[in-house]
């Protein structure tokens, strides 16, 4: 069973990197743009369809359930 990454690791194969997030900023960059022009129920469809796309891809249930867990806990 995987365990969830919970330390920074994004990583942008092919180009240079000058600083440790800089690859987290331009998908934070990525994901805005991806959100512009688009309604809020627009923007919430996009976000629902881009977590099940992910999820998809990470395919191991307990690891998607540590997220969520995660992910709730710092919901108030």
């Amino acid at each position: 069973m995987s365990k969830l990454q919970t330390q920074a690791n994004f990583h942008d194969s092919g180009s240079k990197v000058r600083g440790d997030f800089e690859p987290g900023d331009a998908f934070y960059e990525a994901l805005m743009d991806a959100h512009t022009g688009l309604t809020e129920s627009q923007s919430h469809l996009l976000n629902a369809r881009l977590i099940l796309v992910l999820a998809n891809h990470v395919g191991d249930l307990g690891v998607l359930k540590e997220a969520i867990h995660m992910a709730r806990e710092h919901v108030e």
